[in-house]
């Protein structure tokens, strides 16, 4: 099966791994990612050939160490399996010693990352030095468009929201008609009636927000749930911050209040004559 082959200095390959028994002698070690292992049914000690090509499949090698990937959202869909190795193993295995295709260098704290590159690149050819952030950008471009797109799914039902949100207060409004008559044929002020009708829209729309908070809580740990189990992962898919609440909670309550306002002003400015069927 083929296997993409990592290390601890970065020099990737793909090569082909064969299950053998174990041989008393000194032989290079690997560490197998946990994915592999189990569909191989690897464990540590194992002995295994490698090769770059199917008939070249004679470097023995040992299972040292079964590692855990880190989860990684570029890396999900592939269904790739890695394992790695000590680069001058991997230079011998491969043939091809003092070559690399890529590496990382870390930088001491205070030093520029956009210096050392440009430092880098000035001192040879032959290679391009990048900075990290330039890398996860690149690489990012398809989660900023499926961001994007997540942004408009939201405007489209935050508007849509909004408009169902005012045809309901709207509606419910319609229903006090007559106990607003009564209230201003009694002496009581437009103030106070749509001061309670209001309130009784910012009661609504609180236990909405918390309603739906919930709704969000669930949905989000049932998706992690099928998808970590689906792929295997610890990848969170869904994730619910505090601020993502509170912004939710501040949005359902001034939609709320706005279509309750918007209702209650068109209530009290109706005529009580009206309001009571008689107008």
């Amino acid at each position: 099966m083929a296997i993409r082959v990592s290390h601890w200095c970065c020099l990737p390959a793909v090569l082909l791994a064969a299950r053998l028994t174990p041989a008393a002698a000194q032989i290079p070690e690997i560490a197998v990612e946990r994915h592999l292992a189990r569909e191989l049914g690897l464990s540590v000690g194992d002995t295994l050939r490698l090769g770059p090509t199917p008939d070249s499949v004679a470097t023995l090698v040992r299972v040292a160490a079964v590692y855990e990937p880190r989860p990684d959202p570029a890396e999900i869909a592939k269904r790739e399996r890695h394992l790695r190795m000590h680069v001058p193993d991997l230079a011998s295995l491969l043939r091809l010693p003092d070559r690399v295709d890529r590496l990382s260098i870390g930088l001491n704290p205070g030093i520029s990352s956009d210096s050392a590159v440009a430092a880098l690149n000035r001192t040879a050819f032959g290679y391009r030095a990048y900075a990290t952030a330039a890398i996860a950008s690149e690489s990012s471009q398809t989660f900023l468009v499926v961001s994007r797109f997540h942004r408009a799914i939201a405007v489209i039902t935050i508007v849509a929201s909004a408009v169902f949100l005012l045809c309901i207060m709207l509606l419910k409004v319609e229903e006090r008609r007559l106990d607003a008559a009564v209230m201003r044929f009694i002496g009581v002020r437009r103030r106070t009636i749509f001061g309670a009708l209001l309130l009784e829209a910012a009661v609504v729309a609180a236990f909405g927000s918390i309603l739906g908070t919930g709704l969000a809580y669930l949905a989000g740990a049932a998706t992690n749930a099928y998808y970590g189990r689906f792929f295997d992962t610890r990848l969170i898919f869904s994730l619910i911050t505090p601020e993502l609440v509170l912004f939710s909670v501040a949005l359902s309550l001034a939609l709320g209040l706005a279509a309750g306002a918007l209702a209650a002003w068109r209530l009290v400015h109706t005529r009580p004559l009206v309001l009571w069927g008689r107008g």
